[in-house]
């Protein structure tokens, strides 16, 4: 085992001393911290910028001469950030200031014979939503008023006319959770997917690019003449996979202590979909299960790839299939997102090379019955130890192969030259 652990050593150490893994480890903590406080951010630059109140403050032209009172007056009920200001110009002359940038937006309000409301806002930009729902919403409650007024309605009259029915769901299936457990699963397992995913892409193309390295200097023919290539290739494994998790465990660090110093600011929004004192504690432990599962699953086939290529250069061609199975196992999970009952997400789930996301997908999002993700996991293990048993065959000989080797045919000739 003294040799294991040197080789293992070395894997770790190496990599974690390397600069782009400290730069990349660094960029994503401030990438999370700048994440979990944006709000807060983008405040501080409005008070310094003291773009603040105008960015807050929409023109009104209201040739009614009776709706701008009447629409100030619901807008501050509502508590909206939005200050209206009336304006004497022109239409023409707010649209010319709209194209030429000068003016955010504005709106235009009139009444009709009929005394109906008649509103045109203007806006130069293609994703300005919110404040034209907040007019369109202020503006039918004082056409509701107006008509109401009309019709001689007294307030009571109208609140029951237009109150609202009382509507309850109920869901009977035994997989079923509640719309809140639902919504605070989906966020909790969207984030591990993309976490799963990229960390499993990632660690298993270190690890394969690791092997070619070592083949195309040389190293290696000095490495297998005082070390098993079995040795070798798990102590590589274990070594790139223990340096992964403690990369994770540093976002994770980060992000909690991000989140909550954010959440202790600012309530409301995103935030509150991340309250980790609600969160299932199976499922995080589910979370920790699939992804190691998966790590080393997908680690040992990348291993037994990289030792069929000798030049670095061919590595990223020779993964290429264990990456498309990455791939396809996140679009598949990413389909049933909202609607993780779907039938072939079942069936995809068992499948080891899909597991790792999809039954996980489906053990966070579902209350399914024990037996199915451990039988889930139980198939992973038994595909991990025969994969395990089959990359140490093909390592041992691949390790020795040397020259061009970009196909998957080489598989063969790495077992047969193991034997030897």
């Amino acid at each position: 085992m003294r040799e294991f652990w040197i080789i293992f050593k070395q894997a770790f150490v190496t990599k974690a001393k390397a600069k782009s893994f400290i730069i990349t480890t660094a960029i994503m903590v401030a990438a999370i911290f700048i994440f979990a406080n944006i709000g807060s951010i983008i405040d501080g630059v409005k008070n310094v910028t003291g773009d603040d109140e105008t960015a807050n403050e929409l023109k009104v032209i209201d040739n009614s001469g009776v709706l701008f009172p009447m629409l100030k007056a619901e807008m501050e009920a509502d508590d909206h950030s939005l200050k209206l200001a009336q304006s004497d110009l022109a239409e023409a002359e707010l649209e010319k200031q709209v194209k030429e940038g000068k003016l955010d937006s504005f709106v235009t309000l009139n009444l009709n014979e009929a005394d109906t409301i008649q509103a045109k806002y203007m806006t130069k930009s293609v994703i300005d939503f919110d404040i034209p729902g907040q007019l369109q919403e202020a503006l039918q409650s004082i056409q509701t008023q107006m008509n109401a007024q009309k019709l001689s309605l007294t307030g009571e009259q109208v609140q029951s006319l237009f109150a609202p029915i009382q509507f309850e769901q109920k869901n009977v299936s035994p997989s079923a959770k509640s719309e809140e457990e639902l919504m605070q699963a989906s966020v909790l397992v969207y984030v591990l997917m993309f976490v799963i995913y990229i960390s499993v892409i990632m660690y298993s193309s270190m690890i394969a690019m690791e092997v070619a390295t070592e083949k195309s200097s040389r190293v290696m023919e000095i490495l297998i003449s005082s070390v098993s290539p079995v040795k070798h290739m798990f102590a590589k494994v274990f070594g790139i996979g223990t340096l992964g998790i403690v990369q994770i465990i540093i976002y994770g660090m980060a992000g909690f202590i991000a989140f909550n110093t954010a959440k202790a600011k600012e309530t409301g929004g995103f935030l509150d979909m991340l309250n980790l004192s609600d969160i299932n504690m199976a499922t995080l432990v589910y979370a920790v299960i699939f992804f190691l599962l998966g790590y080393f699953l997908y680690a040992t086939l990348a291993a037994l790839l990289g030792s069929l290529v000798s030049r670095t250069e061919d590595v990223q061609q020779m993964i290429m299939p264990m990456s498309l199975l990455i791939v396809a196992a996140f679009l598949i999970a990413m389909a049933g997102l909202n609607n993780p009952e779907l039938g072939f997400l079942k069936y995809a789930s068992y499948f080891p090379f899909f597991t790792p996301l999809v039954m996980f997908l489906r053990v966070g999002m579902l209350n399914l019955p024990l037996w199915e993700p451990l039988l889930s996991i139980g198939i992973m293990l038994v595909t991990l130890f025969l994969l395990g048993w089959f990359g140490a065959r093909v390592y041992r000989g691949g390790v020795l192969m040397y020259g061009p080797s970009r196909s998957l045919k080489d598989i063969k000739k790495a077992v047969q030259l193991g034997k030897e």
